[in-house]
């Protein structure tokens, strides 16, 4: 009876102690600007802005993004109204192109009129959500909310005034042809000053 009543309280606590632990596998998700790196050009006073892909990599809890943020912007306004928050099931994935005219995309920003050629901003995108044992819109339960994960932008003002720079093999010509010329008009100054001494 004691050995009996060991055994069912031992497997009643592990149990209970092993069943948190399977729940606290970390919940993971990819986050990322698009174009890919997230390196975009604008010119003075166009909007432009980036999209984005976001995937869910757990394969039994859905994602819900609930809070999206980015790094200051010196060069433009920023606007995070283009972002729709999509709600991601087990092992999907959303990608959206950004598209000013029907309000789709991560980010916009309104370049300043004044901004100069060679100008940039660059910073991170910061995206954190929640986690859910189902479909949020259909009765799923929140678990956690997620860790947040950042991905990398940069906005260039395009034109930027270069300096020229020579070709190099028309450099390294004109330093072969000087070291030869050189070397032909020291022997010419021999041979001269040899034929001046026999006089």
């Amino acid at each position: 009876m004691k050995l009996t009543s060991f055994c069912a309280l031992t497997g009643l606590l592990a149990g209970l102690l092993l069943a948190p632990a399977a729940r606290a596998t970390p919940f993971t998700f990819t986050f990322s600007a698009t174009p890919p790196g997230g390196a975009i050009t604008g010119q003075p006073g166009q909007l432009t802005g980036w999209g984005y892909d976001i995937g869910n990599t757990d394969t039994v809890d859905w994602f819900v993004p609930t809070e999206l943020s980015a790094s200051s912007f010196s060069i433009g306004t920023p606007d995070a109204s283009y972002f729709d928050f999509p709600i991601l099931a087990p092992g999907t994935r959303a990608s959206r192109a950004f598209d000013a005219a029907t309000i789709a995309g991560l980010y916009g920003v309104q370049v300043f009129a004044f901004a100069t050629p060679g100008q940039s901003d660059s910073g991170v995108f910061t995206l954190s959500g929640e986690w859910w044992d189902g479909d949020p819109l259909a009765g799923g339960r929140l678990i956690q909310t997620s860790d947040p994960v950042t991905t990398p932008f940069a906005l260039q003002v395009p034109g930027a005034p270069t300096l020229p720079v020579p070709a190099t093999a028309l450099l390294l010509a004109a330093g072969l042809g000087l070291m030869g010329s050189w070397g032909r008009w020291g022997r010419w100054q021999r041979v001269y000053q040899r034929s001046g001494q026999q006089r």
